[in-house]
């Protein structure tokens, strides 16, 4: 049998990378997105809750919540061959929000995890995007022990936008979660192709 060098030339195609936010209120699961779907292992930078800080971060609602994160959470997942996503979870409280716009540079779009329990703490974090035109999606953090509202429910509550994609998630579950990542690529790219559309016309 003869061995040789396959006339077929193995193509190595360099990966697009995107930059996606995860944005929302405190404690409404971001760490625990990035985490479900990353495949190295995350990086965060969470300190425990401290009683001097209870005045400050509230913890109504999410009680059992005993660590915040203080700067970022960061992952990588690999969607195909040919596109891997870094994810940048944001400091849920107003006094870490100075991040935000160094986190924001570069960012094709955000995923906003909303929790509808606690459903206002997501207004800040909308208005932030609205602002500067990143396109976002909006993600309901089904917590068991939440109400569950049509999604339509939910984008007339927040006065969102017809074309803000509305889903529910379960941000322990890694499907679930990148199909909320597979929706913000495509809202993106959708308005940034209706943007050269203008652009040229």
């Amino acid at each position: 049998m003869a061995f040789g060098r396959s006339s077929r030339r193995q193509q190595l195609v360099e990966p697009v990378t995107l930059k996606i936010l995860v944005a929302g209120g405190f404690g409404v699961g971001k760490t625990t997105l990035v985490g479900a779907v990353s495949e190295i292992r995350p990086l965060r930078t969470e300190e425990t809750l401290s009683e001097a800080g209870r005045p400050v971060d509230s913890v109504d609602g999410v009680e059992q919540k005993t660590t915040t994160t203080v700067a970022m959470d960061f992952g990588r997942i690999t969607v195909r061959d040919d596109l891997v996503l870094y994810l940048f979870g944001t400091p849920g409280q107003d006094r870490f929000w100075f991040l935000w716009d160094e986190l924001a540079q570069g960012a094709l779009g955000a995923v906003v995890l909303a929790d509808t329990r606690r459903l206002e703490d997501c207004f800040a974090a909308i208005d932030y995007f609205e602002r500067r035109s990143i396109p976002f999606t909006l993600a309901v953090n089904c917590f068991d022990d939440a109400d569950r509202y049509p999604g339509e429910t939910i984008r007339s509550a927040l006065d969102l936008d017809p074309e803000v994609p509305v889903l529910m998630c379960d941000a322990r579950e890694r499907e679930s979660v990148k199909d909320v990542l597979v929706a913000v690529v495509e809202h993106a790219m959708v308005l940034a192709g209706e943007t050269r559309e203008h652009a040229v016309t």
